[in-house]
């Protein structure tokens, strides 16, 4: 008989949260394994719920032989503090409740979205289930919060991290997604025993994100639809969060306005999109674009229609967060540009495969260089973006992280 696992994932298929995206493939890759059960939110990422999933607290659905528990919360904006807290705290709560819903369970599984919180839960979890209980940490809170200055009341900060310190040790394992991550939590544990963890990389499917001619039909159609014909083309893509400084990078860009051949391309969206829209609007900077979010299974070739692809993190971000981006650029064999502190676990993929070129966050004159060197040298920068896709299949593989948790799991 197979062995029980409860997933607190937050966001699952389909919204697009990468988060979401990283726990939907790892749940169908422990499917032969485990019996599964999500306990997540109904659909919405963008702030906004279907009627159908107002009626009631908890929606019970199947998704390729899983359990879903989805849970009702209210619509957010997410501009919006109080708004997002309640979206939170309904989710946090209403998980609670369908934990009792969700039978016998011998593994808990939870990551540390929402912050702090999806800790809790899986603590919770356990205790309810008897179970055994794995925290993936996924962006370290409150550092990630401390590092951006989004939150500077001492009392807050420290509670938070106490509570998530006792969420790690609570766990049988703590499951970190980089190797600079590794040291934060060994700093967190100063003159303790250290959490029982494990360093497992995040992944992109491989045999869904590859490198594509740049004749294709489907990537002709979005350079086409997006004005991006004849250009160089610097893509940023995925969220465009708080944590990767590009209301400052964005003024950066601004100094290559002139560079008709060039194109700076946002794909997705993100509490600072309104930031940067409005800044190139006030500068009226023609050569930069904003495209929404791509589903899935086009992915692959709003990625290829990329020639340089920009993979940043704000300055303090080292050993808090990676990055997820940083595996799909490298699987579609397109060139980074990093703008990666050094040692954090993003920078050490690209300056390991050689296949891109990094600068230092808040170094504002180097990016700025280092920019125009890619533009006076496009040919052989974008070579480099191979060695990235060798990377990936030879040591990133997707398979290869599922299979490192099943075997956490199945030793637990």
């Amino acid at each position: 008989m197979k062995r029980k696992l409860l997933v607190y994932a937050h966001y699952f298929y389909p919204d697009v949260a990468s988060t979401g995206q990283i726990l939907t493939e790892l749940c169908e890759g422990l499917q032969e394994e485990f019996d599964i059960t999500v306990i997540c939110v109904v659909p919405s990422y963008d702030g906004k719920v279907e009627s159908r999933y107002k009626r009631k607290r908890i929606h019970r659905e199947d998704y390729k032989g899983m359990h879903l528990l989805r849970v009702r919360v209210p619509e957010f904006q997410k501009k919006n503090k109080i708004s997002r807290v309640k979206n939170i705290l309904a989710y946090f709560f209403n998980a609670i409740i369908a934990t009792f819903s969700a039978g016998k369970q011998d593994v808990v599984f939870s990551i540390s979205q929402p912050p702090i919180l999806g800790g809790v839960l899986g603590v919770i979890g356990k205790k309810l289930k008897r179970a055994k209980y794995i925290y993936n940490i996924q962006d370290f809170n409150p550092e990630q919060t401390e590092a951006v200055g989004y939150s500077k009341s001492r009392f807050i900060l420290n509670f938070a991290r106490g509570l998530d310190k006792y969420s790690c040790k609570k766990a049988d394992t703590v499951v970190i997604v980089g190797r600079d991550m590794k040291r934060t939590l060994e700093t967190r544990f100063q003159g303790q025993d250290v959490p029982s963890n494990i360093v497992i990389n995040n992944w992109i499917d491989e045999k869904q994100i590859y490198p594509l001619p740049a004749e294709n039909p489907q990537i002709v159609s979005f350079k086409e639809q997006y004005e991006l014909n004849d250009k160089f083309v610097f893509m940023c893509s995925g969220n465009i969060g708080l944590y990767y400084d590009l209301e400052n990078i964005i003024k950066v860009i601004g100094e290559f306005k002139h560079e008709e051949d060039v194109v700076f391309a946002f794909v997705g969206d993100g509490i600072m999109k309104q930031t940067l829209v409005d800044y190139v609007q006030e500068n009226g900077l023609d050569n930069v674009k904003f495209i929404p979010y791509q589903d899935k299974e086009d992915l692959i070739y709003s990625l290829n229609a990329a020639d340089a692809h920009l993979v940043t993190n704000a300055k303090g971000i080292k050993g808090i967060s990676v990055p997820s981006k940083i595996y799909g650029v490298m699987a579609s064999g397109k060139s980074v540009l990093g703008v990666l502190e050094e040692g954090s676990e993003a920078r050490l993929l690209i300056e390991n495969s050689n296949c891109g070129k990094c600068v230092c966050p808040g170094d504002y004159a180097s990016i700025k260089s280092t920019i125009a060197e890619i533009i006076k040298n496009k040919a052989s920068f974008k070579k480099m973006g191979a060695q990235g896709r060798k990377t990936i299949e030879d040591k990133l593989k997707k398979d290869t992280s599922i299979d490192r948790y099943a075997e956490m799991l199945n030793l637990k």
